[in-house]
């Protein structure tokens, strides 16, 4: 049986999918984790359910994947390795290069290592994982999955800034977003499950998550997205601090004495968002105990994540004139009912019920009521699905052949 991988790389990690081809089900998943380091983590969960792990050193990338096959293969999940038929690679910023998935050539990997200043806690990594299993398995297609293709049908209104045009003639300096991939399978999904054309509805996608962003999609296609040129920008996140006055990086650096730039751009994105302002945790879960046993703190950074979700979606129903799905997904936005429901709440004005019994059960599917003028849903998130989908639309794998 033919078999496609979906592979999300980091630094010092990837997590992996094994599909079968011809109908989709994950017949292995699991990561390696502390690649390079002390302590390096190798873990696989097979599709009956049974869980294997192991901590031993794996030095670099190319020996994690060598793990993965060996894994594979020694658990029965594949005969040969001739049974992956195409690998797919989660790809944080494509910029304009790339507005759809590509089959990765040499001349696209270095592209990819070159938009390193787009994500560079993320593109140099990514390539490296794609590096290696091209090492690995040389006559597998690979494909890049990137998270900002879906946002290439943003209009210039939306996603240049109003400075100096000369900077996006010159270096492409615009709005790219994040969350493509996931924002494109939730969108579909949604659509599938209230059995209406996708291009007939006006959704909002709200991935919350510990990145969080929300994306605006009308006639099918991305309209407008909160992250900009970076994953920093938008709504408040885990650690990330969503959008914020530059000046005002300017007069912290000053006061406190920071004479390194890449230091206030770490703490925008390490040290702020729900973490810098509870002072308690990233963690929703832990904001929600903090707040049940009398922090006020924690109570007001869970308001002030609530109000910029809601300041971007009633900004998205003006710019779409109207809205017609509401749609929660990934950890907070999956799991999180109270969170939900604030949200909810705040579109009462527009004819929104919330159906509470359907919204604490936590299960996909429409969370209002029959009545509600906005159907609200929860929808799980599927990147690695949807990129084993992409690999199979560009390799041109064919399912019918098994």
């Amino acid at each position: 049986m033919k078999k496609v991988l979906a592979v999300n790389s980091g630094s010092s990690s990837f997590k992996y999918k094994l599909f079968s081809l011809d109908n989709e089900e994950v017949i292995a998943s699991g990561m390696a984790d502390r690649v390079g380091l002390p302590g390096s983590v190798f873990t696989m969960t097979l599709a009956d359910g049974s869980q294997h792990d192991e901590e031993s050193d794996i030095a670099n990338q190319e020996e994690a994947v060598q793990k993965l096959l060996s894994w594979l293969k020694e658990y029965k999940v594949i005969d040969s390795l001739a049974d992956i038929v195409g690998v797919g690679h989660r790809v944080v910023a494509g910029g304009e290069e790339f507005p759809d998935s590509a089959i990765i050539t040499e001349d696209n990997l270095w592209k990819i290592y070159n938009m390193r200043d787009y994500a560079p806690l993320h593109n140099p990594a990514e390539a490296d994982g794609i590096y290696a299993f091209m090492k690995v398995l040389p006559d597998v297609p690979e494909v890049a999955v990137f998270d900002t293709s879906f946002h290439q049908t943003l209009d210039p209104v939306q996603y240049l800034y109003s400075v100096p045009y000369k900077y996006y003639e010159k270096f492409r300096a615009r709005k790219y977003g994040a969350h493509g991939t996931s924002a494109r399978y939730v969108s579909e999904r949604a659509a599938d499950l209230l059995n209406k054309p996708l291009e007939d509805l006006k959704m909002a996608v709200c991935h919350l998550g510990s990145g969080a962003s929300i994306t605006a999609v009308k006639g099918g296609k991305s309209f407008d997205t909160s992250m900009g040129f970076s994953p920093v920008a938008g709504i408040t996140m885990g650690t990330r601090s969503g959008d914020v006055d530059p000046s005002l990086l300017q007069y912290i650096m000053k006061k406190g004495n920071i004479s390194n730039f890449n230091d206030v751009i770490k703490m925008i994105n390490t040290e702020s968002g729900l973490l810098g302002l509870s002072e308690v945790s990233p963690d929703m879960r832990d904001i929600d105990k903090a707040i049940q046993e009398g922090n006020s703190q924690a109570k007001l950074a869970k308001e002030i994540f609530i109000n910029r979700i809601v300041r971007y979606l009633g900004a998205y129903m003006a710019e779409m004139r109207g809205l017609d799905v509401l749609v929660f997904t990934a950890g907070i936005g999956e799991h999180e009912p109270s969170v939900r429901k604030q949200i909810m709440d705040n579109f009462a004005w527009a004819g929104l019920e919330i159906d509470d019994t359907a919204n604490e059960a936590n299960q996909e599917g429409i969370i209002t009521t029959p009545n509600s003028k906005i159907t609200a849903m929860i929808v799980p998130t599927n990147e690695e699905l949807m990129i084993a989908r992409d690999v199979v639309r560009l390799a041109k794998l064919d399912k019918s052949n098994q």
